[in-house]
């Protein structure tokens, strides 16, 4: 395999999001708008809360992209307008189809709100083709014990999407996506296929840093120079090179389907939380 270049690599930047929780984000930034097809990259936390003190996501809208929600620490519940309700622990992954729009509600569980306790995840928003758009919204959940995970020669991965050391990931996407979890040994190191069609970045968790990489070959490789465990979340996707028109909680190819997005919000086509 030939090993593709570092194209840049930035730190995350901090800001406040849905009920004063404060994320680290990667992007969208000044610096990248998105990273075709990923819109979104946010590490939420870790954030200690003294009981009674945990925020979260209250309710809000989505359309036109799919979020993926992996908890490290902590534990959220979901809730969105077409009835489903989760409860995401540590290692759990929430893969959810917004397309034709919801409301939902991402808060942290009872018993963080009561007790307090840490708080540490990932969110990532994933673009959905124009034929895909306004397909009917869809929830998954994956419990932790159902995402595949492989250990070799120091390096363990957590396959979400996509393929790492022949094993196939839990879920199926509509366009071509990895998203792996590694932890590298000291002194591990690990080649990970990557297609030089597909962009390709790799977050580095302990640092707070995004590299993206250039399509000079077809892989990645991971190493950890350090004496302690690192944690490194690869993702990779096919661009969809269709246009990216986006205003708060929507993403669409055109203004006049952003101005629609609001439209049937407001009018309560997307429902409403119980």
């Amino acid at each position: 395999m030939a090993m593709r270049s570092i194209l840049e690599s930035v730190p995350v930047q901090k800001v406040t999001e849905g009920g004063g929780v404060q994320v680290r984000r990667a992007f969208p930034t000044h610096r990248i708008a998105h990273v075709d097809p990923f819109l979104l990259f946010d590490h939420l936390g870790p954030l200690a809360f003294s009981p009674g003190e945990a925020r979260g996501f209250p309710e809000h809208p989505h359309r036109g992209f799919e979020t993926v929600t992996y908890l490290l620490r902590g534990a959220m519940e979901h809730r969105d307008s077409f009835g489903n309700h989760g409860r995401l622990g540590p290692g759990d992954v929430q893969w959810m189809t917004a397309g034709s729009g919801l409301v939902h509600a991402e808060m942290p569980a009872a018993e963080m709100v009561r007790d307090g306790g840490v708080l540490e995840g990932f969110q990532i928003w994933v673009n959905l083709p124009r034929r895909d758009k306004m397909t009917a919204p869809h929830y998954q959940e994956w419990k932790a014990e159902r995402i595949p995970r492989v250990i070799r020669e120091g390096v363990e991965a957590r396959v979400v999407a996509g393929e790492a050391m022949g094993v196939r990931g839990a879920v199926e996407t509509r366009s071509p996506i990895a998203y792996i979890h590694f932890t590298l040994a000291p002194g591990a190191t690990f080649q990970q296929a990557a297609p030089a069609s597909q962009n390709a970045l790799v977050y580095s968790v302990e640092e707070g840093r995004m590299t993206a990489y250039a399509h000079d070959g077809d892989a990645v490789e991971l190493a950890n120079a350090g004496d302690v465990p690192v944690n490194l979340l690869f993702l990779a996707g096919q661009p969809l090179d269709e246009p990216v028109v986006r205003y708060g909680p929507f993403v669409m190819n055109s203004k006049e389907e952003i101005a629609q997005a609001f439209e049937d919000f407001r009018s309560g086509k997307m429902g409403t939380l119980a």
